[in-house]
């Protein structure tokens, strides 16, 4: 591909399988019901959110703008999820590293987000099943500091995807609509056509409740740079890597 940087490592992504699955929860909150049905094409997603290091080299590529927090020991460790990233940062972190490497990365729709989380399992609450997460000590001793924590093995669901239900909050590529699903359309829907905060998913070291039920919605202003916000990467189900 013409101006691919051959410097930049490909992300690694996992395959997440063509689904038709109920999307939603007419048990919970209001933004989330009626629950309904949403069919998608395969994709792939990063098995875990971008890191600091990941992001660094986009910012000495572009010159772009360090997430805000680095000066604080509890957000600084390569490793860690790049957090303080704003909606417009994490686009243009993605096509960036969509020109570097060839490949079509973007961020996900919310229906996408809300499949891969599910990491092949059908109704459930968690990426693990319908388990609460208090009840898990190996969960209970994870979310125990007041910071993000380094993606790991203990909170991977079924398609090996880390930090799906906690963590930071991962930006989707949707406007956030509270009756969106009211009108949802049944093929790949791509949320609404405007509004005013962008979607996203997935829990929060920050909240006092630190997991988020699968089919629990967030959102906030794109331009917004929070130290519970990251996000990660997805592309196309037909992608050759």
């Amino acid at each position: 591909m013409k101006g691919r940087n051959e410097t930049v490592g490909r992300p690694e992504l996992r395959p997440v399988p063509a689904a038709s699955f109920r999307m939603g929860n007419d048990a919970a909150r209001s933004d989330e019901r009626p629950a309904h049905a949403v069919t998608l094409a395969p994709f792939r997603a990063a098995p875990r959110p971008v890191s600091n290091a990941e992001y660094a080299r986009f910012v000495a590529a572009t010159g772009g703008e360090p997430p805000p927090f680095l000066g604080d020991a509890a957000f600084a460790d390569l490793g860690l999820p790049a957090v303080g990233v704003s909606w417009f940062e994490a686009v243009a972190y993605c096509d960036w590293l969509a020109a570097a490497t060839g490949l079509p990365l973007r961020l996900p729709s919310e229906a996408e987000r809300e499949w891969a989380a599910l990491g092949g399992l059908e109704a459930v609450d968690w990426p693990w099943g319908d388990e609460a997460p208090a009840v898990r000590p190996e969960l209970v001793e994870l979310r125990r500091g007041e910071a993000p924590h380094l993606p790991t093995a203990l909170c991977a669901n079924g398609y090996g995807l880390l930090c799906m239900a906690d963590n930071v909050h991962e930006w989707c590529s949707d406007w956030y609509d509270t009756a969106y699903y009211g009108s949802s359309p049944l093929e790949a829907p791509p949320g609404p056509a405007a509004g005013k905060r962008r979607a996203s998913r997935g829990g929060s070291w920050r909240h006092a409740v630190k997991f988020n039920r699968i089919s629990s919605r967030s959102s906030l202003d794109p331009s917004y740079r929070y130290n519970d916000y990251g996000f990660r990467v997805y592309a196309d189900g037909d992608l050759v890597v």
